[in-house]
């Protein structure tokens, strides 16, 4: 499978990058084990975590995903296998929240050992954080760089504004920048990207891993109609964000390209961001190996202009 390097890192990535969020909510640690295996099998070592995951599940706390990968490093040996990422920033609990320098020295120490592992290829800020000086959190993050605990840094969830802020930071006091960014993109959300991210991730080289790239299932077809709400526990948020003129629209041009190419709509709709530039290796995530499978022929499929322009109008926002 074809690579791409995570900013100017020097980590090579894969196509397509796995979303760990569904590791300990609605994934138990054995099928998590075979999902994890099955991912190296398509030669996606990707793996996007947070200290976070899934804290919001009744009878969580926090690191279940984290701890389900830990085990299954401990288990398989395979740490040098796999490309391994995770964030710090979102509340963990009392006075375990934001990016100050004390709090991230604490996070990553409690997620290396959830993890299992001595270092972590990408390590994210999961939110901004305006009460830090973000000099203060990138210095930080410098520091740890050079203790050899994480190989670089990324940011999700930031306005275009402060990611370049932080970028000038990093750039005019000598410290590490982040190589990456992690936004909500897809064929339906695209407005808040293409706008003002896309140009400051594009001038300075920075990688994009954007996360929701089906829209919680949207993209690959499942909800069409009101009665499809119960497809699913998220399927009537899905539909009262999606299914409008404009999301009917998106899976009507899904639908033409992917009887096309006879595949699946959630496979179009990854393989256009995955045609996209600026975009490095969209986030998915699944709970079946039916659907890592499907997902895992996206990074393979190859979309014409044409594909490209049909999709493009359908979502035109």
């Amino acid at each position: 499978m074809s690579k791409r390097e995570l900013g100017r890192s020097g980590i090579q990535v894969p196509l397509l990058t796995f979303g760990g969020n569904v590791f300990g909510w609605t994934v138990d640690q054995p099928a998590s084990f075979s999902l994890l295996d099955a991912l190296l099998d398509n030669n996606l070592n990707f793996i996007d975590t947070a200290d976070v995951y899934s804290r919001w599940v009744d009878g969580n706390h926090g690191g279940e995903s984290e701890t389900i990968i830990g085990n299954w490093l401990k288990k398989t040996g395979k740490r040098d296998q796999i490309v391994l990422a995770t964030k710090v920033g979102k509340p963990m609990g009392e006075g375990k929240v934001g990016l100050s320098p004390r709090y991230i020295k604490e996070a990553v120490e409690a997620s290396l050992k959830r993890l299992q592992t001595d270092y972590i290829d990408l390590y994210q800020s999961h939110d901004d954080d305006a009460d830090t000086p973000l000099a203060e959190s990138l210095a930080a993050f410098d520091a740890l760089i050079k203790e050899g605990k994480v190989r670089a840094i990324g940011a999700s969830n930031y306005s275009a504004p402060r990611l370049a802020e932080a970028l000038k930071i990093s750039k005019d006091n000598g410290l590490a920048r982040y190589e990456t960014l992690q936004p909500l993109y897809n064929l339906y959300d695209r407005k808040v990207y293409e706008e003002a991210l896309e140009k400051v991730v594009t001038e300075h080289g920075v990688g994009v891993i954007n996360f929701y790239g089906l829209a919680s299932g949207f993209l690959t077809g499942k909800y069409r109609t009101k009665a499809d709400a119960s497809k699913s526990k998220r399927g009537e948020s899905v539909i009262e964000r999606y299914l409008d003129d404009r999301g009917l629209k998106v899976l009507k041009g899904l639908d033409q390209v992917a009887e096309k190419h006879g595949v699946q709509p959630g496979q179009v709709a990854l393989a256009w961001q995955i045609a996209r530039p600026s975009i490095t290796s969209p986030i998915v995530s699944a709970t079946s190996l039916q659907q890592l499978n499907e997902l895992a022929q996206a990074a393979t499929l190859k979309l014409d202009e044409a594909d490209i322009q049909t999709l493009n109008d359908a979502s035109a926002w």
